[in-house]
């Protein structure tokens, strides 16, 4: 949903009792050379090599400082991903972030053909994390990754009231094995109903676009309904089926844009729908993919970009990071600094010609992903595509800044058929809020604001 989701994980502190978000400029490294493996989904087999053993052995070289010799249980791949260096600023950076370190826990291993899987919980003032390896069959680390240990699952949202003017039922987005679990909104009466595509952010998203206590699709979809408008809603890909991409080369259009335009053709083949009518409303990354969409579909109305990005994606993750950094204390550690400019690294690695598409780079993607975010021209392509748009931002929003706001309008100011509406007290989930945008508030419960909801469904009714 969000840019930061594949940079920050959602973590309990025990101080606290409550979710919040662990910092990006951690998270940012700690996704190392880790690939499609550590799903962990498989059964268990005998194991060759004894996994507990290295990765407790990995732990206590870090624990004492001897990151060249945790480095020397690398396998070559690894080695060179995350040299000691590297691994020593993930590792020292973890107690400013998250407290003293407070033991661990059971080790946990399962074989996975050749590789040896083993998960460590690692105890924390402020927070549970675990430790992730991957072992390959000579018994070297080819994979290590430090995760938020994993969240209750979140609740179900409430069922629709006997007498909402809309019903939902489960839907598919495609018709084959690959199909993506979906729920459409569906407006009472005979139609036929101007309908609408939810697209989600980055990262791996449930329909409803869940973050903490708060759902923002879920949200949208139900106030649009009410209004007489269909809307469909569906799990992403990469939370669905994160089977599809174990390859480790995929680009943007398999991540998010295919989908979309499936869900598409699947919402005008709806009873009760208006074919001529279906729009895409994109958030976040979906918003700034949404052109592309469109133009690959051939099939939609108009375009509602919902806090969407203007500029490339690894641009704007180093600027997150550099005003995450500042957001607690108004300074930048030396920590901080140190994971900012190895990121800033990695992003010249990625972009670099010579660089294998499939190495893995920035949050552990392969560099042939961020190319193709990077090939991808969000305000050049709704210039092309030349649809009636409605493009909304929140005055509150720390990643989606003003700067792409001010692209898209110095882009469309003149156009009739854009219009823009911005709303002082947002955030990036649309969610209202006081004071300086922040991301622990991702985590407090509320709501996407009924008003935007408004503007998007008289707009899309003025079509």
């Amino acid at each position: 949903m969000l840019h930061l989701v594949h940079m920050i994980e959602r973590r309990y502190g025990p101080a606290r009792g409550r979710q919040w978000v662990v910092r990006i400029a951690i998270a940012s490294l700690l996704l190392l050379a880790l690939g499609a493996g550590l799903a962990m989904s498989l059964p268990a087999r005998a194991q060759a090599i004894d996994g507990k053993a290295i990765a407790t052995r990995a732990l206590d070289h870090m624990d004492a400082g001897e990151y060249a010799q945790a480095e020397a249980m690398f396998n070559a791949d690894m080695a060179k991903a995350v040299p000691a260096d590297k691994l020593k600023a993930v590792w020292e950076s973890l107690p400013a972030q998250v407290g003293k370190a407070g033991g661990r826990g059971d080790a946990q291993s399962m074989q996975q053909d050749t590789t040896t899987l083993v998960q460590v919980p690692l105890h924390f003032e402020k927070a549970e994390l675990v430790a992730k390896f991957a072992i390959d069959a000579d018994g070297r680390i080819a994979g290590f990754m430090i995760q938020p240990a994993q969240a209750a699952a979140p609740p179900a949202p409430p069922a629709v009231a006997e007498d909402a003017t809309f019903s939902e039922r489960e839907a598919r987005v495609g018709d084959d094995d690959r199909a993506l679990p979906a729920t459409l909104a569906m407006p009472k009466g005979d139609g036929p109903f101007p309908a609408v595509v939810l697209v989600h952010g980055s990262g791996p998203h449930d329909r409803d676009e869940t973050i903490g206590p708060n759902k923002p699709f879920l949200d949208i979809a139900r106030g649009l309904a009410a209004q007489g408008i269909a809307v469909l809603r569906y799990e992403k890909r990469t939370k669905a089926r994160p089977q599809d991409f174990a390859s480790g080369v995929f680009g943007v259009d398999e991540e998010t844009t295919n989908d979309a335009v499936q869900a598409v053709a699947t919402l005008r083949g709806i009873d009760g729908i208006d074919p001529r009518r279906v729009f895409v409303l994109g958030h976040s990354q979906g918003g700034m993919m949404a052109p592309r969409i469109a133009a690959v579909s051939g099939h939609v109305a108009g375009l509602v970009l919902l806090a969407a990005p203007a500029r490339s994606l690894l641009d704007i993750v180093i600027e997150q990071n550099r005003r995450l950094a500042v957001l607690d204390d108004g300074k930048t550690s030396d920590t901080e600094r140190d994971a900012i400019t190895a990121l800033i690294q990695q992003v010249r690695v990625t972009r670099d010609a010579a660089t294998d598409p499939a190495t893995k780079t920035v949050m552990g993607l392969p560099a042939g992903y961020w190319r193709s975010t990077d090939s991808v021209d969000p305000v050049a392509k709704a210039g092309t595509v030349a649809l009636p748009m409605l493009v909304l931002q929140g005055a509150r929003d720390i990643q989606v800044v003003d700067a792409d706001w001010q692209a898209w309008r110095g882009a469309f100011h003149g156009n009739p058929k854009v219009t823009f509406k911005l709303y002082d007290t947002l955030n990036h989930l649309a969610m209202p809020g006081e004071g300086d945008g922040n991301l622990d508030e991702y985590q407090q419960p509320n709501h996407v604001d009924p008003t935007l909801i408004d503007d998007v469904a008289s707009w899309i009714k003025a079509r």
